[in-house]
C-alpha cells in the first residue's frame, strides 16, 4: 500500500464523501464557472489539506466527525484553491500540477474573478451555517498569506531576506493554512481552546517544513511538479541561497546577489548559483531547520493519546518531509 493510501486509510469514507460535498460547493449556474470549476476539480492534487481537517477531527471525535467538519474541509480547499489560481496569476505561471495553469487557458481577467468566486463562496459556507469559529481560524489564515505574499515582493526587490524574514515569510505564506487545517479539524469536533492551539501550532510547524522541503527542490535533480532553478530565476529567496549568502566571502556575496538580480534568467548562471549553494553547505542547513520542525511536531502530536488517527498524522508529517515532489 502506497504511504498516501495508508494515510487516507481511517478517513477514505469522509475523504469519499468530501470528494462530492466539495464539487457541490463550486457549483455555479454560469456556464463559464461551471466549466473552469469542472476543469479545477478534475485536475486536483493530493488533498492534504482536507485530510489534515479529517485527521485531527477524527482524533478529537473518537472515530467520528461532524458535518460542520465537511464544511470546514470544503472551505480550507475552495480558500486553498482560490490561492493557488491567484498565485499563477502573481506569478505569471503558465503550468500547475503538470498541467496548463487556468491563467493560461482563460488569461488573468478570468482566472483573478474564478479567484474570488471561490473565495467567496468558502466565506458563504460559513456564513450560512453560522460556522462563524471556524470563519474565524479561515479569515486569520488568510489575512496572514496575503501579508506574507507582499512581505515577500517587498524584500526580494532588494534580496535583503534575513533568515528571520525568511521564515517569518515562509510561516505566514504557506505554514498558516496547514496551521488553519489542523485547529480547523478541532475546533469542528469543538475541542477545548488549548487543544485547538497545540493543533494550529502543529500545522504550523508542519508546514514550515514543507516550504523548506519545497526550497529543497530548487536544488534537485529529479524532474518534479516545479522546475530545476525556478526560485531562483523568479528572485526568490529560498532558505539553503540565504544560509549561503550569510557564509561566503563578501565577493562571492556580491556575485550571488548579482547572479540572482540580473542574471537569473541566465541558465549557466543559475546553475552556477545552485552549485555554489551545494558547496556552501545551505542544503545541509535547510535540511537539519527542516528535521528540527519535524521533531517538534511530533512533540505536540505525542501529547496525545495513541490512536490510529494520531499514527496517521505522523505518517502524514514524514510524507510531506521525505516525498520526492
Amino acid at each position: 500500500m502506497k504511504v498516501v493510501e495508508k494515510i487516507k486509510a481511517p478517513i477514505y469514507d469522509e475523504m469519499e464523501n468530501f470528494e462530492k460535498k466539495f464539487t457541490q460547493s463550486m457549483a455555479s449556474k454560469v456556464s463559464l464557472l461551471s466549466r473552469i470549476t469542472h476543469f479545477i476539480v478534475n485536475r486536483k492534487g493530493k488533498q492534504m489539506r482536507p485530510m489534515f481537517v479529517f485527521l485531527v477531527a477524527k482524533m478529537f471525535g473518537n472515530g467520528k466527525v461532524a458535518e460542520r467538519t465537511y464544511r470546514g474541509a470544503s472551505v480550507i480547499e475552495l480558500i486553498h484553491t482560490a490561492t493557488l489560481v491567484h498565485d499563477d496569476v502573481v506569478d505569471d505561471s503558465n503550468y500547475r500540477r503538470g498541467f496548463f495553469s487556468l491563467n493560461a487557458l482563460w488569461k488573468n481577467k478570468i482566472a483573478v474573478l474564478v479567484g474570488d468566486y471561490l473565495l467567496s463562496k468558502g466565506l458563504i459556507l460559513s456564513i450560512e451555517n453560522e460556522d462563524f469559529d471556524l470563519l474565524k481560524i479561515i479569515s486569520e489564515a488568510v489575512r496572514e498569506m496575503s501579508e506574507g505574499e507582499l512581505l515577500q515582493i517587498e524584500k526580494s526587490r532588494s534580496l535583503d531576506i534575513t533568515e528571520k524574514v525568511y521564515y517569518e515569510i515562509i510561516r505566514q505564506k504557506t505554514a498558516t493554512l496547514l496551521a488553519a487545517c489542523c485547529a480547523m479539524g478541532a475546533q469542528s469536533m469543538n475541542a477545548d481552546k488549548e487543544a485547538v492551539a497545540k493543533m494550529h501550532k502543529f500545522g504550523e510547524l508542519i508546514g514550515m517544513a514543507f516550504q523548506i522541503k519545497d526550497d529543497l527542490f530548487d536544488y534537485g535533480e529529479s524532474k518534479i511538479g516545479k522546475p530545476l532553478g525556478i526560485d531562483i530565476k523568479e528572485k526568490k529567496m529560498t532558505l539553503p541561497l540565504i544560509r549561503t549568502l550569510n557564509t561566503v566571502s563578501s565577493s562571492e556575496r556580491r556575485w550571488l546577489i548579482n547572479a540572482v538580480k540580473n542574471k537569473n534568467k541566465d541558465k549557466k548562471t543559475v546553475k552556477q548559483v545552485i552549485q555554489k549553494v551545494k558547496d556552501s553547505g545551505g542544503l545541509e542547513f535547510a535540511l537539519k531547520k527542516m528535521e528540527a520542525y519535524r521533531s517538534q511536531a511530533l512533540d505536540i502530536l505525542f501529547t496525545f493519546p495513541k490512536s490510529e488517527y494520531r499514527e496517521a498524522l505522523v505518517l502524514m508529517l514524514n510524507y510531506v518531509i521525505e516525498r520526492k515532489y
